[in-house]
Protein backbone atom coordinates (compact mmCIF):
# COMPACT_ATOMS: atom_id res chain seq x y z
CA UNK A 1 0.00 0.00 0.00
CA UNK A 2 1.59 3.44 -0.97
CA UNK A 3 2.72 5.45 1.83
CA UNK A 4 0.51 8.24 1.90
CA UNK A 5 -2.33 5.44 2.80
CA UNK A 6 0.06 4.09 5.48
CA UNK A 7 -2.64 5.36 8.22
CA UNK A 8 -5.22 2.56 6.56
CA UNK A 9 -2.81 0.19 7.71
CA UNK A 10 -2.17 0.89 11.33
CA UNK A 11 -3.57 -2.25 13.83
CA UNK A 12 -2.43 -1.23 16.90
CA UNK A 13 -2.92 1.78 19.36
CA UNK A 14 0.98 3.29 20.27
CA UNK A 15 2.16 3.52 23.28
CA UNK A 16 3.05 7.39 23.58
CA UNK A 17 4.58 9.60 26.44
CA UNK A 18 0.53 10.30 27.64
CA UNK A 19 -0.06 6.39 27.11
CA UNK A 20 -0.67 4.82 30.76
CA UNK A 21 1.49 1.79 31.72
CA UNK A 22 -1.68 -0.02 32.70
CA UNK A 23 -5.76 0.46 32.02
CA UNK A 24 -6.50 -1.16 34.95
CA UNK A 25 -5.58 1.40 37.95
CA UNK A 26 -7.31 3.43 40.13
CA UNK A 27 -4.29 5.78 40.11
CA UNK A 28 -3.95 6.63 36.80
CA UNK A 29 -0.94 9.06 36.16
CA UNK A 30 -1.61 12.72 36.08
CA UNK A 31 -0.68 13.20 32.50
CA UNK A 32 -2.56 10.31 30.78
CA UNK A 33 -5.81 11.13 32.66
CA UNK A 34 -5.55 14.98 31.55
CA UNK A 35 -5.21 13.36 27.86
CA UNK A 36 -7.73 11.16 28.67
CA UNK A 37 -10.16 14.03 29.59
CA UNK A 38 -9.01 16.31 26.97
CA UNK A 39 -9.79 13.38 24.22
CA UNK A 40 -12.94 12.61 25.69
CA UNK A 41 -13.95 16.13 25.69
CA UNK A 42 -13.08 16.14 21.66
CA UNK A 43 -15.13 13.48 21.26
CA UNK A 44 -17.81 14.99 22.58
CA UNK A 45 -17.82 17.91 20.55
CA UNK A 46 -17.88 15.99 17.59
CA UNK A 47 -20.62 13.74 18.39
CA UNK A 48 -22.41 17.41 19.34
CA UNK A 49 -21.08 18.76 16.05
CA UNK A 50 -22.76 16.25 13.87
CA UNK A 51 -26.14 16.65 16.17
CA UNK A 52 -26.32 20.09 15.66
CA UNK A 53 -25.57 19.65 12.13
CA UNK A 54 -29.11 18.38 11.39
CA UNK A 55 -27.70 15.86 8.96
CA UNK A 56 -28.33 12.73 11.22
CA UNK A 57 -27.47 10.86 14.20
CA UNK A 58 -24.57 8.63 14.75
CA UNK A 59 -24.75 4.88 13.69
CA UNK A 60 -25.38 3.81 17.58
CA UNK A 61 -28.39 6.09 18.05
CA UNK A 62 -29.91 5.16 14.80
CA UNK A 63 -29.74 1.00 15.81
CA UNK A 64 -31.15 2.22 19.74
CA UNK A 65 -34.08 4.34 17.52
CA UNK A 66 -34.64 0.76 15.71
CA UNK A 67 -34.54 -0.99 19.06
CA UNK A 68 -37.06 1.56 20.27
CA UNK A 69 -38.87 1.13 17.33
CA UNK A 70 -39.34 -2.88 17.72
CA UNK A 71 -39.61 -3.26 21.93
CA UNK A 72 -41.11 0.19 22.61
CA UNK A 73 -38.54 1.27 25.00
CA UNK A 74 -37.17 4.57 26.10
CA UNK A 75 -34.40 5.76 23.57
CA UNK A 76 -32.76 5.81 26.45
CA UNK A 77 -33.17 2.45 27.80
CA UNK A 78 -32.11 0.89 24.45
CA UNK A 79 -28.74 2.92 24.51
CA UNK A 80 -27.79 1.31 27.79
CA UNK A 81 -29.01 -2.20 27.15
CA UNK A 82 -27.08 -1.88 23.92
CA UNK A 83 -24.39 -0.54 26.11
CA UNK A 84 -24.66 -3.25 28.63
CA UNK A 85 -24.32 -6.06 25.47
CA UNK A 86 -21.32 -4.43 23.71
CA UNK A 87 -19.73 -4.74 26.85
CA UNK A 88 -20.26 -8.32 27.95
CA UNK A 89 -18.66 -8.79 24.52
CA UNK A 90 -15.66 -7.19 26.25
CA UNK A 91 -15.31 -10.90 27.41
CA UNK A 92 -14.81 -13.04 24.70
CA UNK A 93 -12.68 -10.37 23.11
CA UNK A 94 -10.70 -9.98 26.60
CA UNK A 95 -10.82 -6.67 26.71
CA UNK A 96 -9.57 -4.80 29.81
CA UNK A 97 -12.18 -2.11 31.59
CA UNK A 98 -10.71 0.87 33.61
CA UNK A 99 -11.32 4.38 34.87
CA UNK A 100 -11.80 5.55 30.96
CA UNK A 101 -14.52 3.01 30.47
CA UNK A 102 -16.51 5.36 33.30
CA UNK A 103 -15.43 8.65 32.08
CA UNK A 104 -16.17 8.08 28.65
CA UNK A 105 -20.37 7.89 29.52
CA UNK A 106 -19.65 10.80 31.83
CA UNK A 107 -17.22 13.42 30.17
CA UNK A 108 -19.01 12.89 26.57
CA UNK A 109 -22.41 13.18 28.07
CA UNK A 110 -21.28 16.30 29.99
CA UNK A 111 -19.54 17.70 26.76
CA UNK A 112 -22.50 16.88 24.57
CA UNK A 113 -25.21 19.01 27.10
CA UNK A 114 -22.39 21.92 27.39
CA UNK A 115 -21.25 22.18 23.81
CA UNK A 116 -24.89 21.96 21.89
CA UNK A 117 -26.86 25.04 22.65
CA UNK A 118 -23.33 27.58 21.45
CA UNK A 119 -22.78 25.15 17.73
CA UNK A 120 -24.52 26.30 15.11
CA UNK A 121 -27.73 24.70 13.35
CA UNK A 122 -27.14 25.20 9.66
CA UNK A 123 -29.62 25.19 6.76
CA UNK A 124 -29.41 23.58 3.68
CA UNK A 125 -27.74 20.28 2.71
CA UNK A 126 -24.04 22.02 1.43
CA UNK A 127 -23.58 23.28 4.95
CA UNK A 128 -25.06 20.53 7.02
CA UNK A 129 -22.83 17.90 6.17
CA UNK A 130 -19.40 20.10 6.06
CA UNK A 131 -20.67 20.67 9.73
CA UNK A 132 -21.17 16.93 10.01
CA UNK A 133 -18.07 15.95 8.38
CA UNK A 134 -16.15 18.47 10.86
CA UNK A 135 -17.55 16.51 13.72
CA UNK A 136 -16.40 13.04 12.25
CA UNK A 137 -12.91 14.82 12.24
CA UNK A 138 -13.18 16.16 15.48
CA UNK A 139 -14.77 12.33 17.39
CA UNK A 140 -11.66 10.70 15.62
CA UNK A 141 -8.96 13.13 16.47
CA UNK A 142 -10.54 12.94 20.13
CA UNK A 143 -11.02 9.30 19.60
CA UNK A 144 -7.02 8.52 19.15
CA UNK A 145 -5.90 11.26 21.98
CA UNK A 146 -8.27 9.11 24.64
CA UNK A 147 -7.27 5.37 23.30
CA UNK A 148 -3.36 6.46 23.34
CA UNK A 149 -3.80 7.25 27.08
CA UNK A 150 -4.65 3.00 27.49
CA UNK A 151 -6.95 4.09 30.50
CA UNK A 152 -9.90 1.29 29.20
CA UNK A 153 -12.05 2.52 26.28
CA UNK A 154 -15.32 3.07 26.03
CA UNK A 155 -17.90 0.53 25.02
CA UNK A 156 -17.99 0.20 21.31
CA UNK A 157 -13.87 1.33 21.26
CA UNK A 158 -13.50 -1.54 23.14
CA UNK A 159 -15.55 -3.84 20.80
CA UNK A 160 -13.22 -2.26 18.18
CA UNK A 161 -10.17 -3.08 19.35
CA UNK A 162 -11.15 -6.47 20.61
CA UNK A 163 -12.07 -7.33 17.22
CA UNK A 164 -8.96 -5.96 15.56
CA UNK A 165 -6.60 -8.17 17.74
CA UNK A 166 -9.32 -11.51 17.00
CA UNK A 167 -8.97 -10.57 12.89
CA UNK A 168 -5.37 -8.35 12.78
CA UNK A 169 -7.54 -6.66 10.25
CA UNK A 170 -6.24 -2.64 10.25
CA UNK A 171 -8.13 -0.53 13.02
CA UNK A 172 -9.92 1.67 9.89
CA UNK A 173 -11.89 -1.37 8.59
CA UNK A 174 -12.52 -2.75 11.95
CA UNK A 175 -14.40 0.69 12.89
CA UNK A 176 -16.08 1.33 9.24
CA UNK A 177 -17.47 -2.63 9.01
CA UNK A 178 -18.89 -1.88 12.99
CA UNK A 179 -20.30 1.10 12.41
CA UNK A 180 -21.74 0.09 8.84
CA UNK A 181 -23.33 -2.96 10.38
CA UNK A 182 -24.70 -1.21 13.13
CA UNK A 183 -26.36 0.94 10.39
CA UNK A 184 -27.47 -1.32 8.07
CA UNK A 185 -29.35 -3.04 11.21
CA UNK A 186 -30.88 0.45 12.79
CA UNK A 187 -32.33 0.88 9.49
CA UNK A 188 -33.86 -2.95 9.04
CA UNK A 189 -35.38 -1.82 12.40
CA UNK A 190 -37.17 1.19 11.45
CA UNK A 191 -34.06 3.67 12.78
CA UNK A 192 -34.01 6.99 10.78
CA UNK A 193 -30.84 7.59 8.81
CA UNK A 194 -29.31 10.52 7.69
CA UNK A 195 -26.39 11.60 5.04
CA UNK A 196 -24.27 12.47 8.43
CA UNK A 197 -25.07 8.81 9.91
CA UNK A 198 -23.43 8.01 6.62
CA UNK A 199 -20.50 10.08 6.90
CA UNK A 200 -19.72 9.18 10.33
CA UNK A 201 -20.32 5.25 9.32
CA UNK A 202 -18.09 5.20 6.30
CA UNK A 203 -15.27 7.44 7.89
CA UNK A 204 -15.35 7.24 12.13
CA UNK A 205 -12.81 4.15 11.38
CA UNK A 206 -10.38 6.20 8.79
CA UNK A 207 -10.70 9.44 11.41
CA UNK A 208 -9.48 7.03 13.96
CA UNK A 209 -7.23 5.78 12.40
CA UNK A 210 -5.05 8.75 11.24
CA UNK A 211 -5.20 10.57 14.15
CA UNK A 212 -3.64 7.51 15.71
CA UNK A 213 -1.16 7.44 12.57
CA UNK A 214 -0.32 11.30 12.96
CA UNK A 215 0.59 11.23 17.11
CA UNK A 216 2.65 8.09 16.50
CA UNK A 217 4.32 9.31 13.46
CA UNK A 218 4.64 13.15 15.90
CA UNK A 219 5.55 11.61 18.96
CA UNK A 220 6.86 8.45 18.60
CA UNK A 221 10.17 7.21 19.20
CA UNK A 222 10.24 4.48 16.27
CA UNK A 223 7.24 4.26 13.79
CA UNK A 224 5.52 1.09 13.14
CA UNK A 225 2.38 -0.26 11.51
Amino acid sequence: MPDKFAFLSIKKIPTLFWSAPKPLTLRPPLLSFVFLCIGLALFGLGEALLLASGAGVSPWTVFAEGVTNVTGWSIGLATFIISICVLLTWIPLRQTPGIGTIANAIIIALMLDFSLPYLPTPDGVILQSLQALIGVLVTGLGGGIYLIANLGPGPRDGLMTGLQQLTNMPIAWVRSGIEISVVIVGWYLGGTVGLGTILFAFLIGPSVATSLYCFEVLFGKKHKI
